[in-house]
């Protein structure tokens, strides 16, 4: 099967369309300009291959490119690449590339660059602990029949590939013998409309137009380089202070808004806002089935039965978010709402489960107590996946455990090298998180067992159906079926098993200054989109 201009619809889903549509219509697009925009979080890395940080894809979009786009319905279309062929087997991807494309640094984009980056998925010294050795696992063979052509081989049908192939960015031949390629750089390059200039850690990223550049997706709403002379992105992890920036005119556009703050940008004729949910995983409280007291199901029941996150959701965030119920957010085309209501808010319940189970008794603190052992959980959040006053949320949640049914919540917030050490060890009671992949991939990555593909199995589960459920799943092309096998591993684990419990559907938001143009969102993920198409009017 071939597709060029017009791909198939895998999945479908309503899109969120930018505020720039009509925007760009109304007045032409000025050229020039340097821009600022303040975002939330910190990269850990800017090689986009290794990046676990769904807000910091803003930033690495501007350098680096996939072969495939997607539309708002979840279909694919050309970007480096012209078009794809499947083979009957659905096993085989054929991509065909453009023939006038370079890489920043100059170098030719051609088969041979592509190969190279599929070939890395297989390299376990690159790709070792992280998911691109799941997906490098899976696939049997790379050819370059021509200089413009790359075939991908899979071992077996598996139905998200498409989806990650528009999600991996394509690193230059270069790139791979550089130092700090794991870490990114300015000697890592891509095929993006900007250039990356200066990574003062911590602080700022810097990059400038790519002149070059003139083979932007279908999604666009132009071709040939940017508008903007250079985009600087400013880290500002407190969103007081991001806001408090925007308003002062310190930068011209801010993601990463709190519920507190929206109504500073709202209905004001000096600013635009936007917002829009993510696809994929809601953020999560996954327990863990194989340490401490979450190791009993009572315990875990107890936790999902006993809160009221619904309350919690919409004192804090104000309307801004909204409480996901399943294993993918409300948004994603694989959700089952079926599930909405049927646990939580229920403290009788929780605290039956727990007496059941023998934590019967209780300290002078309220903790409960069992064999002399406190109820005590530790919670383990990463300090760099710390956005949208999750802070705020974890500690409502763990007042709301100790009020309601007697257990410590212990929040400890870590760096990335300790939070590695305690995904390995396995010595933690829940672990929160959230992700922004779709089509069941953020799905094996959360509930594979951890040797199976489960880079991010943070309930620790090793049930055999699970992983029944999700191969049957990635071994079929039947969207109807692939949803109801979803359904049945949702409520394992959420009803059943209580491996997770869902807290919000993440959402983005965008403000920016009334003469800036052309800003929005992603078509299909919807989260912020680089600065291709912005542009700002001059005085």
């Amino acid at each position: 099967m071939k597709y060029s201009l017009s791909a198939i619809a895998l999945l479908v889903i309503s899109g969120f369309q930018p505020l720039y549509a009509a925007d760009n219509a109304a007045e032409k697009p000025q050229q020039g300009g340097d821009f600022v925009w303040g975002i939330e979080t910190n990269p850990t890395t800017l090689n986009p291959q290794f990046n676990g940080q769904t807000k910091v894809e803003l930033v690495q979009r501007a350098a680096f490119e996939s072969l495939l786009a997607r539309k708002a319905d979840g279909s694919y279309i050309p970007w480096l690449a012209t078009g794809y062929e499947i083979s009957k087997d659905n096993k085989t991807y054929t991509f065909h590339l453009r023939q006038d494309v370079t890489f920043s640094n100059g170098e030719k984009f051609n088969a041979a660059a592509v190969a190279e980056n599929f070939h890395n998925l297989q390299n376990l010294t690159y790709c070792a602990g992280s998911t691109m050795c799941v997906i490098g696992s899976r696939i049997a063979s790379i050819t370059t029949p021509d200089e413009y052509t790359v075939s991908v081989t899979l071992k077996e049908v598996y139905s998200p590939f498409l989806s990650y192939i528009s999600w991996l960015k394509l690193l230059s031949p270069s790139s791979w013998k550089q130092p700090d390629l794991k870490q990114g750089g300015p000697d890592i390059y891509g095929t993006g409309p900007f250039i990356l200039k200066r990574w003062d850690k911590n602080q700022q990223i810097v990059f400038v137009r790519n002149p070059n550049y003139h083979w932007s997706s279908g999604n666009a709403h132009h071709q040939g380089p940017a508008y903007l002379n250079s985009i600087t992105y400013r880290i500002l992890p407190e969103s007081s202070v991001r806001t408090g920036a925007l308003l002062s005119g310190q930068v011209d556009a801010i993601e990463g808004i709190s519920g507190n703050d929206a109504g500073e940008f709202i209905d004001n004729p000096d600013f635009s806002y936007q917002s829009a949910p993510n696809t994929g995983t809601p953020y999560t409280l996954f327990l863990n089935i194989k340490d401490g007291p979450t190791k009993e199901l009572n315990v875990r029941q107890a936790l999902l039965q006993g809160l009221d996150i619904d309350s919690i959701i919409k004192s804090i965030y104000r309307g801004h978010r909204v409480h996901s119920w399943g294993i993918t957010s409300p948004i994603d085309p694989l959700y089952d709402k079926s599930i909405e209501g049927k646990y939580g808010n229920n403290p009788q319940l929780g605290n039956k489960l727990l007496d059941e189970a023998g934590w019967n008794l209780k300290g002078s603190d309220g903790i409960r107590v069992k064999n002399g052992e406190r109820l005590s959980i530790l919670v383990v959040q990463s300090q760099v996946t710390v956005r949208d006053q999750r802070d705020v949320l974890l500690e409502a949640v763990q007042a709301q455990a100790r009020q309601r049914l007697g257990i410590e919540l212990k929040i400890r917030y870590v760096d990335p090298g300790t939070y590695f050490q305690y995904i390995k060890n396995g010595n933690y009671g829940s672990i929160p998180n959230s992700h922004d992949d779709t089509d069941g991939l953020d799905l094996e990555n959360h509930y594979l067992p951890i040797d199976a593909g489960g880079a991010i199995n943070y309930s620790r589960t090793d049930a055999p159906q699970v992983s029944a459920w999700l191969n049957e799943a990635a071994h079929t092309l039947d969207e109807t079926k692939r949803k109801a096998i979803y359904s049945e591993l949702q409520n394992y684990a959420i009803l059943q098993q209580a491996l997770a419990i869902p807290l919000y559907a993440p959402d983005d938001e965008i403000a920016a200054a009334s003469h800036v143009h052309g800003i929005g969102f992603r078509t299909f993920r919807q989260i912020p989109e680089n600065a291709y198409d912005v542009w700002v009017s001059k005085d």
